[in-house]
């Protein structure tokens, strides 16, 4: 067993456009809490890019040298990064030196597979744009603070995605004045009641 295992295994996933180079979507990851015996940036799932001016220099350098590349899994500033190209877009996903590739290949494929289903097969950069909420939240369902939480594109899609209109409740009939939020209570009050009678 490794000495520093960790549940944080993913330190950042981009989207970045191939046209200019520049940012659609970034998630840098760190722990919420840093080990007591930690100096610096050394230990497990450690942010190695705190400031904007870091993360752009790492995307840029990972842009040119992933742009020649017809591999999808690469080491580069001593990160593993797997990719994947989509339209006008490139994505990816980046781990400490001695994660386990299939893992963060895992991620990768579970991202743009959950992306394609939201989008309608339309990953591009334009539609990124336009429907930011769902990238976002799907990478918020597929990570957490660097701890991958799900895999299954499906199961992702299906948390993200909108609810039909038609499905929504109707909230005109609501009444939110205080006398009306008083008979919510009173019935809620009411029905605990019988419950706990019925339980005993």
């Amino acid at each position: 067993m490794p000495p520093n295992m960790s549940l944080f295994s993913v330190n950042a996933i981009l989207i970045i456009s191939t046209d200019d180079s520049s940012r659609i979507l970034t998630k840098y990851y760190c722990p919420p809490h840093i080990p007591h015996n930690a100096q610096g940036n050394n230990y497990p799932g450690a942010n190695p890019y705190p400031t904007l001016k870091d993360q752009k220099a790492f995307e840029k350098g990972l842009l040119d040298k992933t742009a020649k590349q017809t591999s999808d899994v690469i080491l580069y500033d001593n990160r593993v990064v797997v990719f994947k190209m989509e339209s006008d877009v490139m994505l990816y996903v980046v781990g400490g030196a001695d994660e386990n590739e299939i893992m963060l290949y895992n991620v990768i494929l579970a991202l743009r597979d959950a992306l394609n289903i939201l989008l309608k097969n339309s990953v591009d950069k334009r539609t990124l744009i336009e429907n930011y909420d769902l990238a976002a939240l799907c990478i918020d369902e597929l990570v957490d603070d660097g701890i991958i939480l799900e895999t299954d594109p499906v199961i992702i899609a299906s948390r993200v995605s909108r609810p039909p209109m038609q499905d929504a409740p109707n909230m005109q009939g609501l009444d939110l004045s205080e006398e009306g939020l008083l008979k919510i209570y009173q019935f809620g009050k009411q029905k605990l009641g019988e419950r706990l009678r019925q339980g005993l």
